[in-house]
């Protein structure tokens, strides 16, 4: 079982952890001293395209996701380039973002707006002590390529070095505004996907957690921003699912397997796409307690319990509770709950709150029964209050 306390906010939020990260985003002023050259300019524009490309092909779709094949040394070579994006390395990157699907959107969920606020999605959680060193069980694929060890390892190095490259080629602009401001614009390029990607766009389909999908989004993250898609379909090298989503990332993938530099990658099923497969029971669960969760509980309790009043069933209940207390759910199954939402009420909410979905009856009908237990525990209190 998951701990909650490894992943939850803390109030002491300045951890030693933060300060090379503060450097780093003051060091970026340095380029209102330094000015801007256009060398620099575009250092900058360059460098924030090829690593934001680095980590979303890199990091995410082949090391946490395994959605494509590629060599060893192209692998090694991946993870270098992802690494001078100075976002860690390259398993840490990889266990965390497989923790965040495993847990998504639940308290578990090491950036959840839900759970966490806006600003700890965005970038607290970086400084959480708990997610320092994640669960490098969930890698043991990655793991046992030493190379990938050891890189991990010279966590900083990469992004070290491409620094003192951008001094050497454009002087103190080149490292300023080339180096500096574009990683910190990188660095929230990236961030963005685990904070506004679970809370601004659209949802085209049931994924049980928060991930949308947002045009704008998607072209400054190079196709990051079709994040429902994603969290739709996990495995797929593609994440525009359709012909105008504009996936730059995909794209330059698919111009190397031309070459022979990547293969094997992996596409969504039309059904998928489409959104004609039922989704798993994980998902129907927590679809299914959102919109239970939607419904006022109290409400219902209050006008169950006055309609059940003048008919002495509350009595009746209480005494049924004391005789058998592990039948009572079977019991009021049995009794009229006339406040108690619909089915077909409660398929009507589910139509605006989700998109169409072949599993919505299933979500709905749990829905319905998560409620009518919820009901019953609320009134088996009052009949045993009562008696």
């Amino acid at each position: 079982m998951a701990d909650h306390h490894a992943h939850a906010p803390h109030d002491d939020i300045v951890y030693p952890a933060a300060i090379p990260f503060a450097l780093v985003h003051g060091a970026a002023l340095g380029a209102f001293w330094t000015g801007f050259p256009a060398r620099a300019v575009w250092m900058a524009v360059i460098l924030y395209w090829v690593r934001m490309w680095a980590v979303t092909a890199g990091y995410h779709r082949y090391f946490s996701h395994r959605s494509y094949k590629t060599s060893r040394v192209g692998q090694f070579l991946l993870a270098f380039l992802a690494q001078t994006s100075a976002q860690r390395g390259v398993l840490w990157w990889a266990a965390i973002h497989r923790h965040h699907h495993l847990h998504s959107d639940t308290p578990d969920d090491v950036h959840s707006p839900r759970h966490h606020g806006f600003f700890y999605a965005h970038v607290g959680w970086i400084f959480n002590p708990g997610n320092w060193k994640p669960d490098h069980g969930t890698i043991r694929d990655l793991a046992r390529f030493p190379e990938l060890v050891w890189l991990d390892r010279l966590t900083y190095v990469p992004a070290f070095l491409l620094g003192v490259a951008c001094f050497l080629v454009g002087g103190w602009p080149g490292l300023f505004v080339g180096f500096f401001l574009s990683t910190v614009v990188l660095y929230h390029g990236t961030f963005a996907i685990n904070s506004m990607a679970h809370e601004v766009g659209n949802q085209r389909y049931i994924t049980g957690d928060d991930s949308r999908n947002h045009w704008f989004l998607a072209l400054v993250t190079l196709g990051e921003g079709w994040h429902n898609n994603h969290h739709h379909y996990q495995s797929s090298t593609r994440q525009g699912f359709k012909w105008w989503e504009v996936d730059i990332t995909y794209y330059v993938l698919k111009a190397m397997s031309w070459f022979r530099l990547v293969w094997e990658l992996r596409e969504p099923p039309e059904a998928i796409v489409r959104g004609e497969r039922p989704v798993g029971r994980k998902v129907v669960e927590k679809v299914a307690r959102d919109l239970a969760a939607s419904v006022s509980l109290e409400a219902v309790v209050a006008r169950v319990k006055e309609a059940w009043a003048e008919s002495h069933a509350l009595e009746d209940l209480a005494e049924r509770v004391r005789r058998a207390r592990d039948q009572v759910e079977e019991r009021l199954a049995e009794l009229a709950l006339p406040h108690l939402p619909t089915v077909p009420e409660l398929r009507e909410l589910a139509e605006e709150m989700f998109s169409e979905s072949p599993s919505l009856d299933e979500i709905v009908n749990r829905a319905h029964q998560m409620l009518q237990r919820a009901v019953a525990a609320r009134i088996c209190d009052l009949a045993l209050a009562a008696g």
